[in-house]
C-alpha cells in the first residue's frame, strides 16, 4: 500500500463544519486572515478556497446574498470584475501560473458546493499540473500549505494596490 503524506491536512479534519453561508457569515466576522479573506472591496471582497483544486484556488463573491448572476446590482458586477482581474494579478505575481481557470457555478447541477451565494471561482494552471493522481487514485495532491498561500497572496494584493 502506498501512503501520501499530507500532515498539514489536519487543519481540514479538526475544523469546525459550518452550517450558514461562509459569504454572509464570514465578512462579518472581521477576522479576514483567519477567514482568509484576502481583499475587500464596497461590493465584493475576495477569499480565498479553503479546499482548492489548486494552490491560489480563490473565489469573488458579493456581500449580499443573492443565488443568480441576474439578482446582482451592476454595481455588484463591475467590482466583482474588477476583482478578479486584482486576483489574477495578484495570482501571476506570486505564482507565476501559465493560464487559468474562471467560472461561476450557478445551481447543485452545474457544480455549485454553496448554491445560494453566487462566486466566481479563479483557479490557477501550470503545465503539468495533470497527473495520474486524480484519475488513478482519485486523490489531488495540493503543494503548498494554505495559509502559507495567503500570505503571499496577500502580500502580492498589497502591492498591486499600492502601485496603482
Amino acid at each position: 500500500m502506498d501512503r501520501l503524506w499530507a500532515p498539514w491536512r489536519i487543519e481540514y479534519v479538526r475544523m469546525e463544519k459550518i452550517e450558514e453561508c461562509i459569504f454572509c457569515k464570514f465578512p462579518k466576522e472581521r477576522k479576514d486572515e483567519e477567514n482568509l479573506i484576502l481583499h475587500r472591496g464596497k461590493y465584493a471582497f475576495i477569499i480565498m478556497n479553503n479546499y482548492p483544486y489548486n494552490p491560489g484556488h480563490v473565489m469573488v463573491a458579493p456581500y449580499r446574498h443573492v443565488a443568480c448572476l441576474e439578482e446582482l446590482s451592476s454595481e455588484e458586477i463591475l467590482e466583482m470584475h474588477a476583482l478578479s482581474s486584482l486576483a489574477i494579478k495578484a495570482i501571476k505575481k506570486a505564482m507565476k501560473p501559465q493560464g487559468f481557470n474562471i467560472g461561476i457555478n450557478i445551481g447543485r447541477v452545474a457544480g455549485a458546493g454553496i448554491e445560494g451565494h453566487i462566486h466566481i471561482h479563479i483557479v490557477p494552471r501550470w503545465n503539468g499540473d495533470t497527473n495520474f493522481m486524480p484519475v488513478i487514485a482519485d486523490t489531488k495532491v495540493i503543494v503548498q500549505g494554505i495559509r502559507e498561500n495567503y500570505r503571499e497572496l496577500k502580500e502580492a494584493i498589497k502591492t498591486i494596490s499600492s502601485e496603482g
